[in-house]
């Protein structure tokens, strides 16, 4: 039999006893499953609660001294304090009430009830997200050079230090000098401090707050069509822009580069580029391949081949 204490409340003990009695089948009459039924779509539907680590989105509600406090439905107040309230000062003195703002959960909820929050912490993770967006669509940013080292230049995106090595650039900036002499190359590279270069981010580690970017990349599309211009065969003339060990690179047009290696300057051996050929100098080159985006040049190919004209004299006296 089902009773009442004093107050007209039913004891929790004798709940399934009453909701047999209501039911005529028991707890799991009719009536039963359709309340479990419902009760069960409120929770699947419910949202699941914030978990330390999770980015969560909400409108800032007040902004105080060493404090700011987040509204996060259906979930609570969020509170950003402490050492994260230090660590974000710069981005809360931007912050007024009803902005809304994006926070990684520190602590799902402080002795307070308050959910509490990082700021700093979300910002970088939404920077490394945007840096691996970058990646994915091949984004050109056009970013300053701060500073040099004998391996490449360092310049900054959103507030992260990013390397560019030298082998990453484009040959306009390349430094190209005699025989990779490391200190030259380095003040080479240093004249490049404070220039403005357009680079898209080819690695993100952020563990180890490392962005890797090159300055290629930026003139692929543009140089593949440029280079369709082009076919095997084609007679050329251009402006010797470099020179180097193996080779000498031969300005086409704007934009567009060839190399001719050093085992197609010339028909005699050549162990120095440098003595038959200077930059400035303009020449005649024979497009003798195009492969992945480059164009490789000769030079000896518009010369006469000294073995053939041999052959030939020799085919003379004989016939003599």
């Amino acid at each position: 039999m089902t009773t009442k204490d004093s107050t007209g409340v039913v004891p929790l003990h004798d709940v399934p006893e009453l909701m047999q009695s209501e039911n005529g089948a028991g707890a799991e009459g009719p009536s039963y499953r359709r309340r479990e039924g419902i009760m069960g779509k409120i929770f699947a539907e419910s949202p699941t609660p914030p978990s330390a680590g999770d980015l969560i989105t909400g409108s800032v509600i007040t902004v105080e001294k060493a404090s700011v406090f987040v509204d996060l439905p259906p979930f609570g107040t969020g509170i950003i304090f402490g050492r994260e309230f230090i660590n974000a000062r710069d981005i809360i003195k931007k912050i007024v009430p009803g902005d809304v703002i994006t926070a990684k959960v520190a602590h799902p909820g402080n002795e307070e009830g308050y959910i509490e929050l990082s700021l700093k912490e979300a910002r970088q993770a939404l920077l490394w997200s945007d840096a691996e967006t970058a990646i994915r669509d091949k984004t050109i940013f056009e970013l300053p050079i701060k500073e040099a080292n004998k391996g490449g230049l360092i310049l900054e995106w959103q507030g992260i230090a990013g390397f560019l090595p030298a082998s990453q650039l484009k040959s306009e900036h390349y430094p190209r000098v005699p025989d990779g002499d490391k200190d030259k190359i380095f003040e080479e590279l240093k004249k490049l401090v404070g220039a403005r270069l357009h680079v898209s981010i080819i690695t993100a580690t952020p563990k180890e707050g490392k962005l890797i970017f090159s300055e290629k990349q930026s003139v692929e599309q543009d140089k593949g069509k440029l280079v369709e211009k082009y076919t095997i065969g084609d007679i050329l003339e251009g402006e010797v822009t470099g020179i180097v060990d193996f080779g000498v690179f031969v300005k086409i047009e704007d934009g567009l580069e060839g190399l001719v290696h050093i085992s197609e300057i010339d028909w005699a051996l050549v162990e120095d580029p440098r003595k038959l050929h200077r930059v400035g100098e303009t020449v005649r080159v024979k497009v003798i391949e195009i492969k992945d985006g480059k164009v490789s040049l000769s030079l000896k190919a518009l010369k006469e081949n000294p073995w053939v004209a041999a052959a030939n004299k020799y085919k003379k006296i004989r016939r003599r």
